[in-house]
């Protein structure tokens, strides 16, 4: 009886995969999920063998990029703080789901953490840019520290920490010795866009929007005690209205949060509002949420917003004509360029049909059932190759950018595994003191946009 019955479930599980306009309750969803979850898994392990390939197995430092010409392979043997940080992440998400083991996941960060330790730094801050072979600096393309990357290897570094305990010394070794308040400007109560070691100067600007890529640094830069909780505070939603050069004029009012006047303001789009990022693109709006819980604890801001991007970058793609949606900055057969969605943008970047990937699975936990239509659609284009997808495809012209980036492989391999690890990389910052003690900036906080 029980194993008619069980051919009985099997067939009738068929039978609406194959008839979605049966009376049970959407099923074709639930195929797709479960397809969705099948893909993922064979995408993120195909995607870390970048990691095991490109990385220096002496120093424990992956390529920033590799390129193929005529399938000859042009690797890039330099790094970044962010690349160093999204190895971590990625290497522990490849734990998570079976393609490492444990020891073989530590192993790998250990020898990473050994390297940063001899690596040169400025106030326990790190340089743009490294030698993958030493770890020697890079100063070729200047002797730079910026503030959004030193953001990301700290997330890395606090992420590994709380994923292998026995690793949690030396990374809050490091994370505590990276003394943002040296990039901090308390007079505007912003950022700098970071330090230039060459003519011993900070940076003329500063990073004075929230819904930016670099809202992770001044979040952590908070939750160590660096600079004061009132930073959160001092960055702009949108610009002021009076500022007229900005895409939109936003809407909004005032609020007040620890003392500190906020204009939160909203620009919109086809009926719907929203916070602008600096360019409209994917991995402003969504790479912070990759460790912090934007969507659990800003169901009225952040999360919100997060949401609000990616439909309009869909919806907005969709009204372009193009077959893929995702719009970000990514490798072109000559170059590195931005692209987002314009209206998106306090200044937007522009669109010409280039879409990446990765902004395909940043979008993941926001429009699950879209990203696998995208996928399909993406793979079209004969777009997926030895280390997962390649960097960037033009759905108008078809070209297809033969390149790989660390950065865009990282951010995809870990927004797998929040997807299907209920939000593990997440769960893992959060643990840790840093990142649990800025959470009421997250929750208390409301957007104009509902």
């Amino acid at each position: 009886m029980k194993k008619a019955f069980y051919f009985i479930l099997v067939f009738a599980f068929l039978l609406s995969s194959a008839f979605p306009s049966t009376s049970l309750a959407h099923p074709s969803d639930k195929g797709k999920k479960v397809a969705l979850s099948k893909q993922l898994e064979a995408i993120s392990k195909k995607t870390y063998t970048y990691f095991e390939d490109f990385t220096d197995q002496d120093t424990g430092l992956t390529y920033d990029a590799v390129r193929t010409d005529d399938g000859e392979i042009d690797p890039q043997k330099h790094t970044s703080p962010t690349n160093i940080g999204m190895y971590f992440m990625s290497t522990i998400a490849a734990e998570e789901s079976g393609t490492l083991s444990e020891d073989e996941a530590i192993s790998k960060i250990q020898t990473t953490l050994d390297t940063l330790e001899d690596m040169e730094k400025w106030n326990g801050l790190y340089y743009n840019w490294y030698y993958t072979d030493d770890g020697s600096l890079m100063t070729d393309w200047g002797q730079f520290i910026s503030t959004v990357d030193n953001g990301w290897l700290s997330a890395g570094l606090i992420v590994a920490g709380q994923a292998y305990p026995q690793l949690n010394e030396q990374t809050s070794e490091l994370v505590d010795a990276m003394d943002y308040s040296t990039l901090y400007d308390p007079e505007v109560g912003q950022m700098y866009g970071g330090y230039d070691a060459e003519v011993e100067s900070v940076t003329d600007h500063h990073y004075g929007a929230l819904y930016t890529e670099p809202r992770v640094a001044s979040y952590l830069s908070i939750g160590k005690g660096d600079v004061p909780k009132t930073h959160w505070w001092e960055m702009e939603r949108t610009m002021p209205p009076e500022w007229d050069w900005q895409s939109q004029t936003p809407e909004g009012y005032t609020e007040t949060y620890d003392g500190i006047d906020v204009f939160e303001g909203h620009y919109t789009y086809n009926d719907k509002k929203f916070v602008p990022s600096w360019g409209g693109s994917m991995f402003e709006a969504l790479m912070p949420q990759l460790v912090m819980k934007e969507k659990e604890l800003g169901q009225d801001a952040l999360g919100l917003n997060n949401q609000r991007h990616v439909d309009i970058q869909i919806e907005y793609a969709e009204e372009q004509g193009y077959e893929a949606w995702g719009m970000s900055p990514a490798a072109t057969p000559d170059d590195y360029k931005e692209f987002g969605v314009a209206p998106l943008g306090h200044e937007g970047y522009e669109s010409d049909g280039t879409v990446t990937p990765h902004a395909t699975f940043l979008a993941l936990e926001y429009a699950p059932m879209e990203v696998f239509e995208n996928i399909q659609t993406l793979k079209s284009y004969d777009s997926y190759g030895k280390y997962g997808f390649l960097d960037s495809v033009n759905v108008e012209t078809g070209e297809v950018t033969e390149a790989y980036l660390a950065l865009d492989q990282g951010m995809s391999i870990v927004a797998i595994a929040n997807y299907l690890h209920d939000g593990v990389i997440r769960d893992y910052f959060h643990q840790d003191e840093i990142g649990e003690s800025p959470e009421d900036l997250l929750e208390r906080e409301e957007f104009s946009i509902k």
